[in-house]
């Protein structure tokens, strides 16, 4: 298996099977906006924003006028922050799970070749030298161990530590672990965390 590309920005793409497709070729934080979704989801927007103030966020929406159309609303929603375009050429085909092609028969992201959504991050210039490495990360266990996950009033407790962070408090556990993989090393987030129960214990 080859290493994965390590890119420091968070990737938007559309849906689940583009965000698949991707995880085979870097190593980031993928969000999907669910197709159209993102217009109305709140805790979307709040997490994409999220990610684009602190880390900077690539849009790799499909080539087709529905993925261009949500790469500006991505982009207006983000418009102070650090954004980076991949483009994908328009290339004609049919995904393999798909019965039939798009409306536009344009191929998305999950059915575009490694080689082509490659040469598209280096020509936008966000290909970083080094690949994965194994950097301890947070854990699902780790979040159940400190009673942000899975226990009994998890979902208040997280909700608390999300506005102590200064993060969107509705968050889930998923979007949390994302969000402080990514902001926080091991260390320093359970460094946060502690300061999380002083504060707590002292109000």
């Amino acid at each position: 298996m080859k290493p994965l590309i390590k890119l420091k920005q968070a990737v938007i793409v559309e849906g689940k099977y583009d965000k698949i497709r991707l995880s085979n070729i870097i190593d980031s934080v993928i969000i999907t906006t669910d197709g159209f979704g993102i217009f109305k989801s709140e805790e979307k927007k709040e997490l994409i924003k999220l990610f684009s103030q602190k880390s900077g966020i690539i849009i790799m929406t499909d080539s087709d006028n529905a993925g261009q159309m949500i790469r500006n609303f991505v982009a207006k929603l983000c418009k102070t922050s650090e954004i980076t375009n991949v483009y994908l050429p328009s290339i004609k085909g049919k995904e393999k799970r798909k019965s039939k092609a798009s409306a536009e028969g344009i191929l998305g992201v999950e059915g575009t070749d490694d080689s082509i959504i490659i040469e598209a991050l280096k020509k936008a210039g966000v290909m970083s030298e080094k690949t994965t490495e194994n950097t301890h990360k947070v854990s699902k266990t780790d979040f159940y161990n400190l009673g942000i996950s899975g226990g009994e009033n998890s979902k208040a407790k997280r909700e608390g530590l999300c506005k102590f962070l200064k993060l969107p408090s509705c968050l889930t556990a998923n979007s949390l672990l994302q969000a402080v993989n990514t902001l926080y090393t091991y260390d320093e987030f359970l460094g946060e965390v502690e300061k999380w129960r002083q504060d707590k214990a002292q109000n």
